[in-house]
C-alpha cells in the first residue's frame, strides 16, 4: 500500500480508502447498494486494515446512520487503535423530519456531527466533509461552523464533497480572509467513464492545494464489465440502482479498452480502471467499496498495478472529454507562452 499527503495537511492517507456504502442496507436507496451486517463488516474492515488501508470513509446518511454504527462497532470489535486509522464522515443530508434536519447551517452541522460521533463511538473524526452544497445557507456561515468544530476538538480537518469549483474557491477565500479553517480536500466523482472533474475542478485543486478523494471509481460498477449488452449479473448494483449517470456509449468504449489490457495482465477490468485513477496526479485516495471479500481483495490489488505509457494512452484516448469552451481557447492562446516556459526550463 502506498500513502499520499492529503492536500496541505501533512496527513498521509492510504491511496485506497475503504468506503462504507455497502454497510447496513437500511432505507429504500441504501438497501439497493448493500446490506452487510456486523460479521461481514468486521471481516471487510479487518481485511482492508491488514492490506495497509489506514483511511475509512462514511457518512451520516448511509443506511440512515447504520453504516456509521456498524463501522464504529467494527473498530471496537477488532481492537483498532484510534491513532492507526483516519476516519472521515460527512454531514448535510436529511437526518430527520424536522425543518432543520438537513443543510449546512451551524445548527444542523453540530447536531449531525454529535450524532455521528455517538454512532462511531469516537470523540473526534479526522476529516469532516460537507456532503453537498446548501443554497439556503451562506458559505461564510458554513465555513464559520466548520471552524468552530475544529476549534472544539471534534474535528481535525474539514473537507467538501460535490461542490462546483467556484463554490470551493469562494469558501477558500472566506477562510483566508477571516483566518478560519480551510477545506483540506474534495470528495468527487471521477472515473475513466466520467472525467468531468478535469475541466475546472482538477486545475482548481492543484492550484489551491486540496487533496482529491474519488467516489464511485468504477462508475457504479459499470467498469467491472458486468453490464455488457445492457444486462447485468445477479446482484450487480446498477441492475436496481442506476447511478451515477453515464453516457453509455462512451462508458462501453472504456470497458472495451480495459478488457485487452486486463487480459494481457491477467487481472480484472476493474483493477485496471482503479490503477488508471491511481496514476492521475491530482488523486490523493480512491474510495473502494465491496459486498464480498473477493471483491475487496481485487480492488486492493490495484495498489500494486502500474500501467505503462502505452496502456495509459490507450485508455486516455477512448475516455477523453469532448473539447469544450473555454478549454479549447485556453489551449490555443496559451501555446506560445507554454513554449516559452518549456524553453526556459531546458
Amino acid at each position: 500500500m502506498h500513502y499520499r499527503p492529503l492536500g496541505k495537511t501533512g496527513l498521509y492517507v492510504s491511496e485506497l480508502c475503504l468506503g462504507t456504502m455497502t454497510f447496513g442496507g437500511r432505507g429504500a436507496v441504501w438497501s439497493q447498494i448493500g446490506h452487510l451486517q456486523q460479521p461481514e463488516v468486521d471481516a471487510l474492515v479487518a481485511r482492508a486494515l491488514d492490506a495497509g488501508v489506514n483511511f475509512i470513509d462514511t457518512a451520516d446518511v448511509y443506511s440512515e446512520g447504520l453504516a456509521e454504527q456498524l463501522l464504529g462497532q467494527a473498530l471496537k470489535n477488532l481492537g483498532v487503535r484510534r491513532d492507526d486509522v483516519v476516519i472521515a464522515t460527512k454531514g448535510f443530508g436529511d437526518t430527520g423530519s424536522g425543518a432543520n434536519a438537513r443543510g449546512l447551517s451551524r445548527y444542523h452541522l453540530r447536531h449531525a456531527l454529535q450524532a455521528s460521533l455517538r454512532r462511531l463511538q469516537l470523540d473526534h473524526v479526522d476529516l469532516y466533509q460537507v456532503h453537498g452544497f446548501d443554497p439556503a445557507t451562506p458559505i461564510e456561515q458554513t465555513v464559520r461552523a466548520l471552524d468552530e468544530l475544529v476549534r472544539d476538538g471534534l474535528v481535525r480537518y474539514v473537507g467538501v464533497s460535490n461542490w462546483a469549483a467556484w463554490q470551493i474557491v469562494r469558501a477558500l477565500g472566506v477562510a483566508e480572509r477571516l483566518g478560519l479553517e480551510r477545506f483540506a480536500s474534495l470528495q468527487a466523482y471521477y472515473t475513466l467513464a466520467g472525467r468531468d472533474v478535469e475541466r475546472e475542478i482538477v486545475p482548481m485543486l492543484r492550484s489551491e492545494g486540496l487533496g482529491l478523494l474519488v467516489w464511485s471509481p468504477l462508475a457504479g460498477g459499470f467498469l467491472s464489465g458486468k453490464y455488457d449488452g445492457g444486462g447485468a449479473q445477479d446482484g450487480a448494483r446498477r441492475a436496481t440502482f442506476d447511478f451515477p449517470p453515464l453516457q453509455r456509449e462512451r462508458a462501453q468504449a472504456c470497458v472495451d479498452a480495459l478488457r485487452p489490457i486486463a487480459q494481457a495482465r491477467g487481472v480484472s477490468p476493474a483493477r485496471v480502471a482503479l490503477a488508471w485513477l491511481l496514476q492521475q496526479p491530482a488523486v490523493s485516495s480512491v474510495i473502494i467499496g465491496a459486498k464480498r471479500l473477493d471483491q475487496l481483495d481485487d480492488n486492493l490489488a490495484a495498489s500494486g498495478l502500474r500501467l505503462d505509457v502505452a496502456e495509459l494512452e490507450a485508455l486516455d484516448r477512448v475516455s477523453a472529454l469532448p473539447a469544450e469552451y473555454p478549454a479549447w481557447m485556453l489551449e490555443r492562446q496559451g501555446a506560445p507562452r507554454r513554449a516559452q516556459i518549456a524553453a526556459a526550463s531546458d
